[in-house]
């Protein structure tokens, strides 16, 4: 993608050679990152994820997916970055990860990306090729938007016209591509809500045991009328052994909002 100003896009496809290269899967398993090998049993929640979420997308043409909980810290940026290395997998496809969660952003830290520049600052203005943000995982089809501190106010951001530039040139991207967007969480800020409605559809996380009935219910009303694609369950053990199956996933242990911006 090339941007000349917020009002003139000239969508193209980055490919792997467009972007700096990142570090190969192989190390991001330290990091939490399994989905791009089908032989780790803790994969295989994500393939599965991966083909409920392809089949409806083709069945409804939707490319956008955005990737959000009710609240903070229960494994959202772990889904979006697990869910966009398996979809990174698939046969004749290319893959996007777009962080906006501006204010608390994590993906580069999963997949060990360092840079100055993300994708807030090509909101801001601060630069105006998104090219410069890209990253590549070295032999797959994924293609990482990451973002790094910025202290413009995200809502601002997520709200300007150059994000409608952006997602403008996410619809025209060739066809076989999806694009995820890791989004905060609901009730952080408004930014979920504001992106939600740009998008084609969010997917729900929310902890067993943790998220309650209220919050969910909540989140569907404030995103409304975005279309949910589905919820994901996560850390759920219903009493199993999580090394036998694959499922015990940790993700931190604050549940505080007040925590969710500090250090």
């Amino acid at each position: 993608m090339s941007y000349d100003s917020p009002g003139s896009v000239e969508p193209a496809h980055p490919v792997p050679g467009d972007a700096r290269r990142a570090t190969g899967f192989e190390a991001l398993r330290e990091t939490g990152i399994y989905g791009f090998d089908s032989k780790d049993m803790r994969s295989r929640p994500f393939t599965l994820l991966r083909a409920q979420l392809l089949r409806i997308a083709r069945a409804r043409g939707w490319k956008i997916i955005g990737i959000t909980s009710p609240t903070p810290k229960v494994g959202k940026s772990f889904v979006a970055s697990n869910l966009a290395a398996a979809l990174a997998r698939t046969p004749d496809l290319h893959t996007y990860l777009f962080d906006f969660d501006l204010r608390r952003s994590t993906i580069a830290k999963n997949f060990g990306l360092t840079g100055e520049v993300g994708v807030s600052h090509f909101l801001d203005g601060t630069i105006t090729d998104l090219r410069q943000v890209a990253q590549a995982i070295p032999g797959e089809h994924l293609t990482v938007f990451p973002s790094y501190p910025n202290a413009a106010a995200s809502d601002e951001l997520v709200g300007s016209t150059r994000m409608d530039s952006l997602i403008t040139a996410m619809r025209q991207l060739p066809e076989k591509t999806i694009c995820l967007c890791d989004l905060p969480p609901v009730f952080a800020n408004d930014d979920a809500v504001i992106v939600s409605q740009k998008i084609d559809a969010y997917l729900l996380v929310i902890e067993d045991g943790v998220t309650t009935r209220k919050q969910v219910r909540d989140s569907f009303r404030l995103l409304s009328p975005a279309p949910c694609i589905g919820t994901v369950l996560n850390r759920y053990n219903a009493g199993l052994v999580a090394d036998d199956y694959g499922y015990g996933y940790g993700y931190g242990q604050g549940k505080r909002y007040g925590g969710y911006y500090s250090d």
